[in-house]
């Protein structure tokens, strides 16, 4: 049975918004010179845990522990919200069980290793790791904090777009990557309240295209999945997701790029601009310098939203033509 989630609340917000505040400090926005025209790009690679997870982690963390003090939370991850969690457990000295799927990312696996919580891998997909953490909150009555269908972890992606308008108020296009839609969602709803008329681009990768099948369709989908470097855009979307209703009643566009435009970006990142950005983050340089935003209509703004990518594989896009 689908677990009802609802956006957030004006509530919800304000306390997303004093939570990052209080814990995390404000990422930069630097200017990239790309072949079209500047590109802002925030870097929440630079955020701990090397993504810009840590947002929403530490926004539910926070709102856990005011509910219930003795509070223990449990979640599933790809990689990168399971090392924003275990941050924001660590931080505020919650117990806090991370569920991988066994075929997660290494360097994500090893560095979860250096947190102070319970690591699980289960399961040979993201769907099978997601049932198994769901069921495990259940059984322990734990607050599962789900990377992206949690009002508290929505209202704390959104934070990034109340950094990005007080450092770049004039912002025209947002590239912004997707995978269960909890950035994008929250980006969105900022916006919205706001009332800015900034154009929103959602990311995808062509392999693992599931949120714009679940959008197409109206409610999460099954897909038929290939291996994607765009590791943490990946996996099945959780079954009644809220962020699938924001992102179609907003109208925000969800776009996808193949699968060498995104290792050519993580390149150019690299090479061109002195970047590490994995895989999932470099897919929103790859769609700016495809010309997929106007560049003549305003500034163009990215989310550089992580850095986790293996050495190996890093030093082999870089050595690639």
């Amino acid at each position: 049975m689908a677990r009802e989630v609802r956006p957030p609340t004006a509530a919800q917000f304000e306390a997303a918004r004093a939570a990052v505040g209080a814990n995390l400090r404000p990422t930069p926005v630097v200017e990239l010179h790309t072949p079209l025209g500047s590109l802002w790009c925030k870097l929440e690679s630079l955020q701990p845990g090397g993504s810009f997870k840590v947002r929403g982690a530490v926004a539910a963390v926070c709102a856990a522990v005011a509910e219930r003090p003795d509070v223990e939370v449990v979640t599933c991850s790809a990689g990168n919200h399971g090392l924003g969690v275990a941050y924001a457990a660590q931080l505020l000295n919650v117990p806090a069980t991370v569920v991988l799927s066994r075929t997660a990312s290494a360097v994500k696996v090893a560095r979860l290793k250096g947190y102070d919580i319970e690591l699980v891998q289960e399961g040979e997909s993201f769907a099978a790791a997601q049932a198994f953490a769901l069921a495990l909150a259940e059984e322990r009555h734990a607050r599962y904090v789900s990377p992206y269908n949690d009002a508290d972890v929505i209202a704390g992606q959104s934070t990034v777009a109340t950094e990005l308008l007080e450092q770049l108020p004039d912002v025209a296009h947002l590239l912004v990557p997707v995978g269960g839609g909890g950035l994008l969602s929250g980006i969105g709803l900022v916006l919205r309240d706001a009332g800015r008329s900034v154009r929103l681009l959602g990311l995808q990768p062509a392999r693992d295209a599931a949120m714009v099948a679940s959008l197409h369709e109206g409610r999460a989908v099954d897909i038929v999945r290939g291996q994607t470097i765009a590791d943490g855009l990946a996996g099945a979307i959780e079954d009644g997701s809220v962020t699938i209703d924001v992102i179609n009643e907003l109208g925000i566009r969800v776009e996808t790029l193949e699968e060498p435009q995104i290792r050519a970006a993580v390149r150019t990142a690299a090479v061109d601009h002195g970047l590490v950005l994995e895989g999932s983050a470099a897919i929103a340089l790859a769609a700016a310098e495809l010309g997929m935003v106007p560049f003549d209509e305003g500034p163009v703004a990215m989310i550089a939203t992580g850095r986790n990518i293996t050495a190996s594989l890093l030093a082999e896009l870089i050595e690639s033509p």
